[in-house]
């Protein structure tokens, strides 16, 4: 039984019979795919090479998406993302809470009926309809009030 209690099957800490770190239990559903987490911060230059080097891949080319006022990149599936301006929701994010986690986002087969179908079980959304987002992919932000405080993407798949 997981308890959760540092030593407990599967909880933190978990140690094989050898001492090792035990597996982790493989707890993915049928269902979505996470598409990326994303990690808002000033500057790409103080942690873009570590990524890279505990990703093994190196990152994509800095893109600009002025629709969202921000430079994004990928370090495979880590998202990258700094404010272009001071005055935009990521410069805000980062005044408030510093750099960190940004978002989650989930990849999905269509963005707009999916914000219909959540909307109607009382899901709220930062737009009223998806926006192109990096990559020219169809997005959707739910809105932290709606999610438990986390700012969840919703990511068309192309």
């Amino acid at each position: 039984m997981n308890t959760g209690e540092p030593g407990s099957p599967g909880g933190a800490g978990a140690r094989d019979e050898a001492g090792g770190r035990a597996p982790r239990p493989n707890t993915r559903a049928k269902g979505r795919e996470l598409d990326h987490v994303a990690i808002a911060l000033r500057s790409f230059d103080g942690v873009l090479p570590l990524l890279e080097r505990l990703g093994g891949v190196a990152a994509t080319p800095p893109e600009r998406v002025e629709s969202q006022g921000v430079e994004v990149c990928f370090v495979g599936s880590v998202e990258l993302i700094r404010p272009l301006a001071g005055d935009n929701g990521v410069a805000r994010f980062i005044d408030r809470r510093g750099p960190g986690l940004h978002h989650i986002a989930y990849r999905v087969a269509d963005v707009g009926a999916l914000m219909k179908e959540l909307g109607a079980e009382g899901y709220r959304f930062t737009s009223e309809a998806p926006m192109t987002g990096a990559g020219g992919h169809r997005i959707a932000f739910m809105h932290p009030k709606s999610t438990g405080g986390v700012l969840v993407e919703l990511v068309e798949a192309h």
